[in-house]
């Protein structure tokens, strides 16, 4: 991993909800990132730069595939969509990771939300894609005064449409 100063790091690139090279979603993909710390882990995803750079890792559990983590340049997420899917398929092809082997075309990856269930998409012999299941319901957190949302945001409150929804926090599993 390490040579001298530098440090040698295998990883992928892809574009995600896509069918063309620079067009979607860009992902950075880390297929091996055993020997990582978290704070390398976040200072690979900065220099990136991309919205989401995934990091794999043995899973802690046998029956599962991998652990993912996924960062931002700025914060390590609990779950996001895209990420998942363009991890899957970089796995899907990759000769070496840190992940079990991938059988019958399904992949549980352990994040910090919770197990994601993932099942790659063929056309023939070629995987094109993934379906991924969230790993928990969609819920809403508490509701936040229109008030303070609207300081947050430098805008009047009248400008936030509160006929059918208000604002809320995230659920705790996402603070």
């Amino acid at each position: 991993m390490r040579r001298g100063g530098a440090m040698k790091l295998d990883f992928a690139t892809v574009d995600v909800f896509t069918d063309r090279q620079f067009g979607g979603n860009p992902l950075a993909v880390v297929p091996d990132a055993r020997g990582l710390t978290s704070a390398q882990m976040q200072a690979v995803a900065a220099e990136f730069n991309l919205s989401e750079t995934t990091f794999v890792l043995p899973p802690q559990e046998a029956a599962n595939t991998a652990q993912v983590r996924i960062f931002t340049p700025r914060a390590e997420l609990p779950f996001a969509g895209h990420p998942n899917i363009g991890t899957a398929f970089v796995l899907a092809g990759a000769a070496t990771s840190a992940a079990r082997p991938i059988t019958n075309d399904s992949m549980i990856f352990e994040e910090k939300a919770g197990l994601v269930r993932i099942q790659l998409l063929r056309d023939r012999s070629a995987v094109t894609g993934a379906r991924l299941a969230a790993p928990q319901a969609l819920s809403i957190g508490e509701n936040i005064a229109s008030k303070i949302v609207a300081s947050a945001c430098a805008i009047a409150e009248t400008d936030i449409d509160t006929r059918t929804t208000s604002p809320a926090s995230p659920p705790a599993a996402f603070r």
